[in-house]
């Protein structure tokens, strides 16, 4: 096999079908020549610190006993405690989970957050669960995942399909078992709960701000420019407002119901309310139907993929017509697309630094939640457009320093600053 690693891998993953994680070791390669001396560390990138697998059983509604597989990774804690989302999805693997996980520790080393990667997920379907069947599956993971999840060890946070309800759970049920409340054992937690205002949309607005930086940098005027969006839930939706609210024109929004398409642009609070009530953007009535597949293809000044990883792959880069990318999702573009792009001359802003508005409010949060001392959300957006521009700021001028894309230099910043932190620390015993 060509592209298989020249490291050794563990043992548990199966090197002809790496999934994700193999996407994340490529990453590693490529950015270990710009390391310096500090790349006798590197093999501490390629291994996740802890993976634990939990059953996860639970009584259904009509009474019988169904099991689900759970993960939680912590990649890397060198530079703070773990900090990564949680997924309820049928297509979870370790392999992916240890990616995200992976993804989490550069995304927070490269805005420059006292916290490491981890990541958690549950192989389910959460569309054929009740409510209280979410709970108790939500709260039974907790618990199987609570020896290594705490404030100041691990702090999970929601992602695909799960939310503030979600957190609330895992929060209760953490307290409940160390008899007292810990209200930032999580974030993205309800206000009620010590969530902190402007967490909602902070992935979204962090996708517009560092978009627009990536506008400066390709003189493209964000007023008049068109956008195109796949994936309409809460990145997507939010970062296609702020665009649709700055006189920018959102052509094509796609998610699991189809793609919908209008030239002149579409009224996106018009849509936000369709798909509020239908469930996705399929049959938007002031919007024509497109293919999917031609979707990538439109000429546009912004593709936003803000759905699941792999989505610009080998088969479509070679179509997109964009000037530039901005990863709204973890991992949506492959290596191969990566250089399928630069040679076209496509501008990507990683998902490493685009998405990392989520994570950056709930350090805002947890550090709230600590203080109990709460901020007003013109405080806190204001601290999120200024920390994403200072690390768009970075990485830029790391990338022209070393002529490399902006994942690559995002990839230096944020493992300089990870092997840095190893390499003083030493290791113990």
């Amino acid at each position: 096999m060509s592209d298989k690693p020249t490291h050794a891998l563990p043992s548990y993953l199966d090197a002809e079908h790496l999934g994700p994680w193999g996407i994340y070791l490529q990453q590693v390669d490529r950015v270990t020549p710009y390391l310096g001396p500090l790349a006798r560390w590197v093999e501490t990138l390629k291994r996740p610190k802890r993976a634990l697998i939990v059953d996860v059983p639970i009584e259904l509604d009509n009474g019988s006993i169904a099991h689900f597989e759970g993960y939680r990774v912590q990649h890397n804690t060198s530079r703070g405690p773990g900090k990564g989302g949680v997924r309820f999805h049928q297509d979870v693997t370790l392999s992916e989970v240890m990616a995200l996980a992976a993804w989490m520790s550069v995304k927070n080393a490269a805005v420059n957050l006292p916290y490491g990667g981890a990541k958690g997920g549950i192989r389910v379907d959460p569309r054929v669960l009740s409510q209280s069947e979410l709970e108790r599956m939500t709260r039974r993971y907790t618990s199987e995942i609570g020896v290594i999840i705490g404030p100041s060890k691990d702090i999970p946070a929601p992602d695909v399909n799960t939310n503030a309800q979600t957190m609330a759970w895992m929060m209760d049920t953490y307290s409940m078992n160390e008899g007292a409340t810990a209200t930032g054992v999580v974030t993205g937690k309800p206000i009620a709960l010590g969530g902190s205002l402007g967490r909602v949309e902070a992935t979204g607005r962090g996708v517009f701000v560092t978009a627009c930086e990536a506008a400066r940098d390709r003189n493209v005027d964000v007023s008049t420019a068109r956008v195109i969006v796949q994936g309409f839930g809460n990145v997507g939706g939010t970062a296609a407002r702020l665009f649709h609210e700055t006189g920018a024109k959102v052509i094509a929004v796609q998610d699991h119901t189809g793609t919908v398409y209008n030239p002149a642009g579409l009224d996106v609070h018009k849509l936000l309310s369709h798909v509020s009530q239908k469930g996705g953007v399929g049959g938007f009535s002031a919007a024509e139907a497109l293919d999917n597949a031609q979707f990538w293809e439109l000429e546009t000044e912004f593709l936003i993929p803000a759905a699941l990883e792999g989505q610009i792959n080998e088969a479509n880069a070679g179509k997109v017509r964009a000037k530039i990318v901005v990863e709204g999702a973890n991992g949506p573009t492959t290596p191969i697309a990566d250089d399928i792009l630069r040679e076209n001359g496509v501008y990507v802003v990683p998902d490493v630094l685009a998405n990392a508005g989520g994570v950056t409010v709930s350090y805002f949060e947890w550090v709230q939640d600590f203080s109990s001392f709460f901020w007003s959300e013109e405080e806190i957006n204001n601290r999120l457009e200024r920390l994403m521009r200072e690390a768009y700021a970075a990485v830029s001028q790391m990338a022209k320093e070393h002529n490399v894309t902006l994942r690559t230099a995002a990839f230096i910043v944020a493992c300089t600053r990870i092997l840095q932190a190893r390499q003083v620390r030493g290791l113990y015993p």
